[in-house]
């Protein structure tokens, strides 16, 4: 290099002037015994591990697809010694369904409400990072099957040949998608490999195998029996949560309630008139007395399906609890599960037609009629809600409308877009809305499994902006992780004391505009149509005592 004012410029080399020829240093010499390249060093770290291989017998196993062995042979000639286990709605509708399907000529049992014990047992086979639902119903099948092989001595090749058991399935990331494949897992873990789980499909029948007469018959008289015990099962439970807040003698609406499920398990069983036996049933219900006129919060149980649904372990008996603590409780209905589903074939639909161009995808409208499934649809919804109505009334459960799918979809959207999917999607922020909006309730509790990305996503994220613009609600979101009872319930009582001051301020208020006082109150509902023990105020305010009182109103 050369300076050229105060510049470093390349020095001419070779001779060669203007031209830059980098020098390179010479290689030095590779010691002896080392590696002058790292692929020498593969290659030796390759030749170790075979050799290894071979001096231990571990032979090269050809890589191939994995798949999941799934045994789901049930023919029509194994009907009779066959045994259909399942189980995971309410107590109620899981006798009915039992009884409804009993009388098509099925065997079939439910399996008790999941415990502690069944979460422990879906744990210890079941892999890891699962939702609690799936440990739950895991666990409470292993659990029935151990016993029937340590206790009752069915041999394990007994128990495969004359049981199966039958779970509702979806799409979806969760326990709906990967269900099958969890419960073989366990099966084959705990010892009974090969043991049948047929998955039921909210879209797409059964999946069982073909070629043979199918062992479950998926027909009309299979929808409606199932249909008809839900429904069932709905308004009865709706009753029960009705009356057992404001029972004057404790344990006197359980007991109705246990003698009208016999009274319908038997009309199902036997095939007999169903009107008659909910025309019995009201009969029943209506020698519990009550008093109605006990200020008490109304507190509305929402979240993920399972979760909100069930009445164990699953969500630290959160209904029970919550009356004990004296609230009366809101439960969604399976039959408003249904309903969505309608509505979320009809909006797919209604988008999928907008679309521009032939949509010509194997899930599209090419070759379809949409406009004669939006239609179809439309039909399935009425006679749902008709059906329903006419259990309400025949059982006595006055004044209970099923939610409106629109206009949940529509107050919601602003913070839960509708396409988006998963849990409940957009209904638990609507739900959150109508009970502050609609006074339908004083506070509202969203349960879910611990980890549940939707409905968390829901609970934690978006209705953060719900209660931010309606502060008067009193939210509490819990997850359940099977074994923190104490810490969520603690959490359900600190709202409980804010909702049941707002009950008593709301029925002082009822109080004033009506010119009574309590003891007023009582006297003019004495003897009066409004005494009776099914009969239910028109809808004001979210508390049962304050509408009973805004009806003396002059």
């Amino acid at each position: 290099m050369s300076s050229t004012n105060g510049r470093l410029t390349p020095k001419p080399l070779n001779g060669r002037a203007g031209r830059r020829v980098l020098a390179v240093p010479p290689a030095r010499p590779t010691p002896r015994g080392m590696l002058s390249d790292e692929t020498d060093i593969d290659a030796m770290l390759e030749a170790f591990e075979q050799e290894e291989r071979r001096r231990l017998g571990l032979a090269e196993v050809e890589p191939h697809q994995w798949r999941d062995p799934n045994p789901q042979r049930f023919t029509r000639a194994q009907r009779s010694a066959t045994t259909i286990l399942f189980g995971g709605l309410t107590r109620g509708q899981d006798q009915l369904i039992s009884a409804a399907l009993a009388g098509l000529g099925y065997k079939i049992e439910a399996l008790d409400v999941p415990d502690n014990e069944a979460f422990r047992v879906g744990k210890e086979f079941g892999n890891r990072a699962q939702c609690n639902p799936t440990y739950f119903t895991v666990g409470n099948l292993l659990k029935y099957l151990a016993n029937l092989r340590d206790e009752q001595g069915l041999s394990v090749q007994q128990i495969i040949d004359e049981y199966i058991f039958l779970t509702p399935g979806a799409c979806g990331p969760c326990r709906f998608g990967t269900y099958p494949t969890e419960f073989r897992k366990a099966l084959r873990d705990a010892g009974f490999k090969n043991f049948r789980v047929m998955i039921f499909q909210q879209q797409g029948g059964l999946i069982q195998a073909v070629g043979t007469e199918l062992g479950l018959t998926l027909n009309p008289r299979f929808f409606v029996a199932l249909l008809k015990a839900i429904i069932a099962g709905d308004v009865l439970n709706l009753v029960g949560y009705r009356l057992r807040p404001y029972e004057c003698n404790q344990g006197a609406t359980d007991a109705a309630i246990d003698a009208c499920k016999e009274v319908l398990d038997k009309a199902l069983r036997e095939r007999s008139s169903f009107v008659r036996a909910l025309r019995h049933c009201r009969r029943v219900l209506n020698i519990v007395e009550v008093d109605r006129l006990q200020p008490k919060p109304k507190v509305s149980v929402i979240g993920e399906f399972w979760a909100m649904t069930t009445e164990g372990d699953g969500n630290y008996r959160l209904q029970r609890f919550l009356e004990s603590e004296g609230a009366e409780v809101d439960i969604q209905t399976v039959t408003a599960w249904v309903l969505y589903n309608i509505w979320e074939h009809r909006f797919d639909t209604k988008r999928r037609m907008s679309l521009q161009g032939a949509d010509a995808e194997g899930q599209g409208l090419y070759g379809t009629n949409p406009k004669a499934k939006i239609a179809m649809l439309w039909l399935a919804e009425q006679a749902l809600r008709r059906w329903f109505a006419l259990y309400a009334r025949l059982i006595g459960l006055r004044r209970y409308p099923l939610p409106d799918m629109d206009e949940l979809a529509a107050i919601s959207h602003p913070y839960y877009d509708n396409h988006l999917r998963g849990g409940e999607g957009h209904m638990e922020v609507g739900k959150v809305i109508e009970a502050v909006d609609q006074r339908k309730a004083h506070m509202v509790v969203s349960v879910k499994p611990f980890g549940c990305m939707p409905s968390s996503g829901v609970s934690d994220g978006v209705q953060s902006i719900v209660t931010a613009k309606y502060p008067e609600a009193i939210f509490c979101a819990i997850e359940t992780t099977g074994d923190g009872a104490v810490s969520a319930q603690s959490r359900v009582q600190m709202g409980l004391f804010k909702a049941k001051k707002a009950a008593a301020r709301e029925h002082e208020h009822a109080l004033a505009l009506a010119g009574l006082t309590q003891v007023e109150a009582e006297a003019k509902l004495r003897g009066s149509r409004s005494a009776r023990t099914l009969y239910y105020p028109r809808h004001v305010s979210a508390g049962t005592a304050a509408n009973h009182v805004l009806e003396m109103t002059p």
